[in-house]
């Protein structure tokens, strides 16, 4: 395991220990998708069933464990306890619109048709595009919250140092992953505008904001 895999799981972690903070610290939901945080919590729930089935380390397993309670914890809080906060007006994206096609290129493009690697593929697929009702949100509010900037920004760095993961692997290695690294690329694209943003505005102190659209 290199330094990018251990940075990047960091950055993941720590994105998501930053979005449930600013919900508990807050007692408000407010400015989060819950639609990006189901897309999530299925993308680690279909991805990690081979916790069941294939041990590959402790820190492995134990990363995986977290992540699955904490994206269960994060829907919990938005649908059920802090629900009177979550702006359901605003989270409108149409989860359709992702979960038909990503399903249907998870049984037309995988490693082996099994049932557990077509699961992993569509883990991969969707996570590259679980963000969008996240940023569809932010562009019909016209506005984010600081906290949910940072939290948006650690999420996208993950991404960025898993491409910098797979060019070392690749390099060291050999090892290459086609269906992950393109899925990962398309995710890290989602995230350019907003790392620009993120650094001209929020990093000054300025609150980000965005064209209201017509």
């Amino acid at each position: 395991m290199n330094i990018f895999r251990i940075l990047g799981d960091v950055s993941h972690l720590l994105a998501i220990i930053i979005l449930l903070l600013k919900i508990q610290k807050s007692k408000s939901c407010a400015g989060i998708s819950g639609k990006s945080q189901i897309l999530f919590a299925l993308v680690f729930t279909t991805r990690y069933l081979d916790l069941f089935t294939t041990f590959i380390s402790v820190y492995n397993t134990v990363m995986k464990v977290i992540f699955l309670i904490c994206a269960y914890v994060t829907v919990y809080m938005i649908y059920g306890k802090f629900r009177k906060t979550f702006d359901s007006e605003n989270d409108s994206f149409r989860l359709e619109f992702l979960l038909v096609p990503v399903t249907g290129l998870s049984f037309l493009e995988n490693h082996s048709f099994t049932p557990l690697e077509i699961l992993w593929t569509f883990s991969i697929y969707l996570e590259s595009v679980a963000i969008l009702p996240q940023l569809f949100m932010i562009s019909k509010t016209g506005e984010a919250e600081t906290i949910t900037t940072h939290y948006l920004f650690f999420l996208g760095l993950y991404r960025a140092l898993y491409i910098a993961n797979w060019v070392w692997r690749y390099y060291t290695e050999n090892f290459y992953d086609q269906i992950a690294v393109v899925s990962g690329v398309v995710q890290t694209i989602f995230y350019c505008d907003f790392f620009y943003l993120y650094i001209t505005k929020v990093l000054k102190g300025k609150k980000l904001s965005l064209p209201m659209p017509v």
